[in-house]
């Protein structure tokens, strides 16, 4: 790599090397690649390590960039792209769908989630973990609420625990006609549990998937997806391979 230093602009420093970093990221470097540490990048450029973090961190911010614990910083792979407001209504756990069952425990929800399904107060339900990835990492995790009246002949027998007691309670749901769903997004901070799963820090930026699925006008599950903000893009309708460019000079086709 030849090198390369930044001329006098009116904009910031580190946005401007931002922008050059990820005109770099593009033409130099693949998905998952490890990037030279900071004092190589720093000299490449001719500018202090404060403002390469500074970029660096910008760059992470939008989803190019991922610092790993005990590996570095990396490319990171495209965005998972999450759809919100298709017509298209599935339960979980059919054939296409890209998560995967982690373990089923039987717990009191929150109240807000227990006033959704119309479960009594303090009254168990079974909570469906389950997980996605994507680039070899995990990018979401989900917490999937059934209340026995939506899968009845769901017995112990059939679903032991863990992962297996999971499958079961989906193989359940797919039995139901779903009526259809709606959802909610909002943009949160990571919790403890999910800042774990998802290898973040605590209080990280996340955005929250809230799906409730209903039958014969009841809820009959919610689901609470929480994704990494770093590593996921909206999409509406029912087109969702719309490609999205990093530089804004571009046009998204």
């Amino acid at each position: 790599m030849g090198t390369t230093q930044l001329e006098s602009v009116p904009e910031p420093k580190y946005w401007h090397l931002k922008t050059v970093l990820s005109e770099a990221l593009d033409s130099e470097f693949s998905v998952g690649e490890i990037l030279p540490n900071e004092r190589d990048l720093a000299a490449r450029f001719g500018v202090a390590r404060a403002t390469l973090r500074q970029a660096l961190e910008q760059l992470e911010l939008e989803g190019r960039l991922q610092r790993r614990r005990g590996v570095g910083t990396t490319v990171a792979p495209p965005r998972v792209g999450v759809a919100v407001g298709s017509r298209q209504h599935t339960w979980p756990g059919s054939a296409d769908d890209a998560w995967q069952p982690v373990d089923c425990v039987r717990s009191a929800p929150p109240a807000a989630v227990a006033a959704a399904l119309d479960t009594g107060s303090g009254e168990q339900v079974h909570v469906v973990r389950r997980s996605r990835m994507s680039g070899g990492q995990r990018v979401a995790t989900e917490l999937l609420h059934v209340p026995d009246a939506a899968v009845p002949d769901l017995t112990a027998i059939d679903a032991p625990s863990g992962a297996a007691r999971a499958r079961a309670v989906l193989r359940e749901l797919q039995r139901l006609e779903l009526d259809g769903q709606d959802r909610a997004v909002e943009l949160g901070s990571a919790r403890a549990e999910d800042a774990r799963d998802l290898d973040r820090l605590p209080g990280a930026p996340v955005l929250v998937v809230t799906t409730r699925f209903f039958v014969e006008g009841r809820t009959a599950a919610l689901s609470v997806a929480t994704y990494r903000a770093d590593t996921c893009r909206l999409t509406f309708g029912d087109s969702p391979d719309v490609e999205i460019h990093h530089d804004p000079g571009q046009r998204a086709s």
